[in-house]
């Protein structure tokens, strides 16, 4: 039997172009090789999962490949970067500072460091979650970061950029890894899919990718997580759903629809159902919070692109925010936004939230909206 490899190592990107969303950042590392402007110390920062080790892998052997493509990318045919690929390089160090910190250890690598490499231009140490060094650890390491010999580069890679001491930071060329898009997301989760005979619902994998929150290597796990749940390799957006634990758009539709209704038994109803499917409270007052936004979002065409839903949910979307009153979206989020902050120290939450709905159902009441003057927000997109 195969052994399985998970997707976030299987495809693992080996080259520049293949790294998802951070073009900002591989333009500018391919142009440094290009012109041979390579800083002598990077730091690579930036949230969990959006490819800080992979693209210090990927500078680290392009640098000492021996045939560049013209796009400046590694071959992946010389003696450098099978040694790479096959985890054999004598000239690419790898250090985990989370295992790593103190300062015995940067004392040996600073050791290492003196010995020019055999073969090949550069000796390469990446130092993975560097924020992890201990003050001391950080302070043996300061004189050789500013100055290391000619053919030692480093590349340190952090969650947490603020923990770094300052006088590590000014030593470094920082390159700030964004979160990545969904769009981005999907896409890339399409071609794993097709590559691997899956067939995936278009709205599942959004799905997927709306719940990574940026991170490519959760989207990944979730996916292996979701192919292995389904049958037959078909990834269907309701299994998805419960799979991932996420309550369904329908449920906020059908409950801010009782609530412009005023419709308190509805609302009531909805709401037990919901805590009956193992949905917490809490979770459902900040999705109700998210749906007002996204309703509000969709009272001007110029913020519709805020909105980060599939074509047919946005379509939604905007037909039930004609019929929401501005007065009603902004006084439903300061009640659930109250709500929200006090859930935790209610006694009885359930009850809590319960509250919170009614007030919400009887905004149109006390309000008397149909009396109220068109907001600036109304108008718009009607």
């Amino acid at each position: 039997m195969e052994n399985f490899v998970v997707s976030a190592r299987k495809y693992r990107p080996q080259l520049f172009d293949s790294v998802v969303g951070q073009s900002h950042i591989t333009t500018t590392l391919q142009n440094a090789i290009r012109t041979n402007h390579l800083a002598q110390a990077f730091l690579f920062c930036g949230p969990r999962g959006v490819g800080k080790t992979t693209c210090a892998r990927i500078l680290a052997k392009t640098i000492n490949c021996q045939n560049l493509t013209q796009e400046a990318e590694a071959c992946g045919e010389c003696e450098s970067c099978k040694s790479f690929q096959n985890n054999a390089s004598f000239n690419i160090h790898e250090l985990d500072a989370a295992s790593n910190n103190s300062v015995d250890d940067i004392r040996n690598l600073i050791d290492q460091v003196r010995y020019p490499p055999q073969s090949g231009k550069y000796k390469i140490y990446i130092i993975d979650e560097v924020h992890m060094l201990s003050t001391s650890a950080f302070n043996a390491f300061l004189k050789t970061l500013e100055e290391p010999p000619s053919y030692a580069i480093f590349i340190l890679a952090t969650t947490e950029k603020h923990k770094i001491l300052p006088t590590i930071l000014s030593r470094c060329q920082i390159f700030d890894f964004n979160r990545i898009q969904i769009a981005d997301m999907t896409h890339h989760l399409s071609q794993i899919a097709a590559k691997e005979g899956i067939t995936a619902d278009l709205e599942a994998l959004e799905l997927i990718a709306q719940k990574a929150d940026g991170g490519l290597r959760d989207a990944l796990s979730m996916f292996d997580l979701n192919v292995t749940f389904s049958q037959d390799s078909v990834l269907k957006y309701a299994e998805v759903l419960d799979n991932l634990h996420i309550l369904d758009y329908d449920y906020y539709f059908k409950m801010t629809e009782a609530l412009l209704k005023s419709n308190v038994s509805d609302t009531f109803l909805l709401f037990d159902e919901i805590l009956k499917k193992g949905f917490d409270g809490h979770q459902f007052i900040v999705g109700l919070l998210e749906h007002f936004r996204n309703l509000l979002v969709c009272k001007d065409p110029v913020t519709v692109r805020l909105m980060q839903v599939s074509e047919s949910v946005q379509k939604k979307y905007l037909e039930q925010s004609v019929a929401a009153p501005y007065s009603f979206l902004a006084s439903g989020l300061s009640i659930g936004s109250s709500c929200d902050l006090n859930y935790k120290a209610a006694k009885n939450q359930k009850l809590h939230v319960e509250i919170c709905l009614l007030k919400m159902a009887n905004i149109a009441n006390i309000l008397n909206l149909a009396t109220l003057p068109a907001t600036e927000g109304d108008g718009v997109g009607k």
